[in-house]
């Protein structure tokens, strides 16, 4: 009696650890806007991925701003997965924390950003202060919401789209671009610490003539907000790359290098560029334009390979007093 309880026990065991292993969790850790995109995602990924491996998938997600998630990783939040704003952050990661290797966006197509966005403008209803360009935004009584370059993903790609526009309208003029880019920060009414606050302050505070973000923000607002507002696309904008990685030390401890892997790569696949454009991102794959509820309009885009990358692009605009700081502190 005995030895046949020592043999039930034993099954019982081995039936535990064969569960425990037919099981895995994903921590992706991302920027403020994605929240819907991957809670969505989650599922299409988890049920491909039983159906694949017959293995039960959980996928748990972090969002603050992109600087803030990249800080949170490098201070030790052990994510397997990290989806952020700019790939500046994931390069603070392995060059801070040495938890991926330097070349990690050669890993994945299109430099491991299987979607871009842009930057657009948000007004309401009505357009009541005539926005329909960068200089409209530098008009006195034109109350601008728009996130801090200094903690935001977003925020850098606006202030680079708003350079390039002030270059091209102003003939290359490094003064009257500047003096652009001062005047529309000067009717910065909040500089919330992220995008997804931002589209909070003017859509359910009310503050503001006119939100500057996301292209899939504004998208979300207009989804959730008909009556309320209309978009407006600037002649200029930016090629907004958000990237993806899987942090290699985290998975390494973790067990879960196949599956992270797994998670970005199935990014790339028709059904989750649906998803991706259903939720306001641009596809990489453009065939499934028409088939996911949502068009993108047309606009000149500039990118961050005309600023030399984001290396130089964080030394010239963003770094302690560089030309950000250099604007923004100007006398008024």
């Amino acid at each position: 009696m005995r030895f046949l309880r020592t043999i039930a026990a034993a099954v019982f065991v081995a039936a535990v650890t064969l569960h425990v292993a037919s099981a895995a969790t994903l921590l992706n850790v991302s920027y403020d806007p994605t929240r819907e995109l991957y809670a969505e995602y989650n599922v299409l990924f988890a049920k491909y991925w039983k159906q694949k491996t017959g293995e039960d998938v959980t996928i748990q997600q972090s969002h603050n701003s992109s600087g803030a998630s990249a800080r949170a990783v490098i201070s030790g939040l052990e994510a397997d997965v990290v989806t952020l704003a700019l790939a500046a952050d994931i390069d603070a990661i392995s060059q801070n924390a040495k938890l991926l290797p330097a070349d990690w966006a050669k890993r994945l197509p299109e430099n491991s950003t299987p979607y871009t966005s842009t930057i657009v403008f948000l007004v309401r209803k009505g357009n009541p202060k005539h926005i329909h360009d960068w200089n409209d935004l530098a008009k006195p009584g034109v109350g601008v919401i728009t996130p801090n370059p200094k903690t935001s993903g977003a925020a850098r790609w606006i202030v680079l789209a708003a350079y390039s526009y002030g270059m091209k309208r102003n003939q290359n003029s490094e003064a009257k671009t500047r003096a652009l880019i001062g005047a529309i920060y000067k009717n910065a009414l909040v500089l919330d610490s992220a995008s997804r606050a931002s589209t909070l302050t003017f859509t359910e505070r009310g503050l503001g003539d006119v939100l500057v973000s996301w292209e899939n923000e504004a998208i979300l607002a207009l989804r959730q907000h008909p009556n309320d507002y209309e978009l407006v696309v600037p002649s200029v904008s930016i090629l907004a790359e958000p990237p993806v990685a899987w942090v290699d030390a985290n998975v390494a401890k973790h067990h879960t290098e196949t599956v992270a892997k797994a998670y970005l790569e199935y990014l790339y696949t028709p059904q989750a560029q649906r998803l991706e454009c259903k939720w306001g991102y641009r596809p990489r794959d453009t065939s499934v334009l028409g088939h996911c509820g949502t068009s993108f309009p047309r606009t000149d885009l500039t990118t961050i390979a005309s600023f030399g990358g984001w290396p130089n692009a964080n030394k010239v605009f963003f770094a302690d007093g560089a030309l950000f700081d250099q604007v923004f502190s100007a006398p008024k």
